[in-house]
């Protein structure tokens, strides 16, 4: 590692700020933790109690992996205000890291009320760490700086470490006959730590960073609104906590599937909601509003990506985990390693596609932003045809090699490369400039929409009737496939629509 000291006296790592490492290696062991847990997640629920599981069916087990992922990003839009009116981005990124740790290790705890605390602690950990670690990397550079794109880049090169090695070490934990299920779970705990453990030791090299709330002004005037601030956070808590209870004593029948099923219906409900109101009394100008429905239309295809890209961690993993070949004269598999395939694919492929975009606009081929999503589509549908492929091998009573899920994955990678990056970055370019903050909100919105879908589908997969799943991964082909179609045929209307903006 080259460290060097810059003009102003900030010590620099390969000509970033030394801060950067800092929130690398946090970013690197929370993604650790998070995606070591959910490479676990389903396999868990659905394993026999004697070996350790839960003995929930594949339904009631999908159901509970996508409200779990769907509230992961829900929470970021509280977390992110909390940490802008009340704490300030560091506070938020290491009590956040605390929340995640106890969930981890509550986790670990073999009861089905721990398992359930656990999953609620994780949830809002991450509220509070993962919207304002990136927001502390945007404040270490200064308005302008030419290396905040670089400095990203690696910091999001962090994340896919992290996503790489939490399978293979939580997983390898959980699936070991040595060990078990609640080592891995632990495990993630641990990561965490270590996570928690730099932070604290290298928090000084962020400076002022993130360190306060963003919306400062007048002292006495932001005393009054954080006072109002936590009230409002302890009665909300206050609420949840009551309901949680409730649920707990049995007071509340929390059926997953059908939890799963309103909540969708809740976030249509308020989507439809909010885009009404911003097109009828946001007081827009015609090309606001033109924007506007463009952006819609990319929200719509973003959450169809996510409702067939997050079968990874549902329905693909139980496939790997039932019927694909993993046991080998001198090795076996764990099945949860698939899970680090996608986060392998990234970090060697991400680099190459941005020289192809750039490669391409060179030559004025880069695709539009709404081509990328429809290019994005496609590459599901291709992953999702493979696996009809390998799901007619296990109707024939064989088990599918692990190729046939390494091709999937790659496919889905490819897709996710091509749709996701651009993602964020048009909501912000589309957005009524009154409305970016809430647009950004929509925007994980629909990716909470499409994890939710997600578990749905996967849950229609039934262990008892394998001959259909052929025909299953053939109706997502189609779904994916003609979306992608549809946004590709439609791509010079929605770039009128887009006015420019691409």
């Amino acid at each position: 590692m080259t460290e060097t000291t810059a003009d102003d006296g900030q010590k620099q790592v390969f000509g970033h700020p030394r801060g950067l490492m800092t929130l690398f290696f946090t970013e690197m062991w929370e993604r650790l933790s998070y995606y070591g847990m959910r490479a676990l997640l389903v396999l868990f629920m659905t394993d026999q109690v004697i070996n350790g599981g839960m003995g929930l069916d594949d339904q009631s087990a999908t159901a509970i992996y996508g409200i779990y992922t769907a509230l992961v990003y829900v929470v970021a839009l509280p977390g992110g205000w909390i940490a802008d009116r009340l704490l300030g981005a560091q506070k938020a990124v290491f009590y956040g890291g605390i929340v995640i740790m106890s969930g981890h290790f509550v986790l670990a705890i073999p009861s089905t009320q721990a398992f359930f605390l656990g999953l609620i602690l994780v949830v809002a950990g991450t509220g509070l760490l993962k919207p304002n670690v990136s927001a502390v990397v945007g404040d270490l550079y200064p308005q302008g700086d030419p290396r905040r794109d670089g400095g990203f880049s690696i910091f999001y090169m962090g994340i896919n470490v992290g996503g790489l090695l939490g399978p293979l070490i939580c997983g390898g934990l959980a699936q070991s006959d040595s060990f078990g299920w609640h080592w891995g779970f632990a495990a993630a705990g641990v990561g965490m730590f270590f996570g928690l453990l730099q932070f604290w030791l290298t928090k000084h090299h962020l400076g002022n960073a993130g360190l306060r709330p963003s919306e400062t002004g007048d002292a006495a005037i932001d005393n009054k609104r954080r006072k109002r601030g936590w009230t409002l956070v302890i009665i909300v808590s206050a609420i949840i906590i009551a309901i949680i209870g409730a649920g707990f004593a049995g007071a509340l029948d929390l059926d997953p599937v059908r939890l799963s099923e309103q909540s969708t219906f809740v976030i249509v409900a308020v989507a439809v909601a909010f885009f009404a109101y911003v097109l009828l009394f946001g007081h827009l100008s015609s090309e606001e509003k033109k924007r506007t429905i463009a952006l819609i239309i990319l929200l719509m295809g973003c959450a169809m990506f996510w409702s067939g890209f997050e079968q990874s961690g549902s329905s693909l993993n139980l496939f790997a985990d039932r019927y694909t070949q993993l046991d080998y004269s001198w090795f076996s598999i764990p099945s949860t390693w698939f899970q680090s395939i996608n986060s392998t694919f990234i970090i060697i492929f991400a680099p190459v596609f941005a020289w192809l975009w750039v490669a391409l606009a060179k030559r004025n081929l880069n695709p539009s932003t709404p081509a990328k999503f429809g290019i994005g589509l496609i590459l599901l549908a291709c992953g999702f045809l493979v696996m009809v492929g390998a799901s007619m091998i296990v109707v024939n009573g064989d088990q599918a090699a692990p190729t046939w899920l390494i091709m999937t994955y790659l496919l889905h990678t490819f897709g996710e490369l091509a749709l996701s990056p651009v993602g964020l970055s048009v909501t912000t370019k589309l957005a009524p400039k009154r409305f970016v903050g809430q647009m950004m909100g929509m925007w994980f919105l629909a990716t909470a929409l499409g994890n939710l879908i997600a578990g749905q589908i996967a849950g229609e997969f039934d262990a008892e009737n394998v001959a259909a799943y052929p025909d299953q991964y053939m109706s997502i082909v189609m779904t994916a496939g003609g979306a992608g179609l549809i946004m590709l045929l439609l791509t010079r209307p929605i770039k009128k629509l887009m006015s420019g903006v691409d």
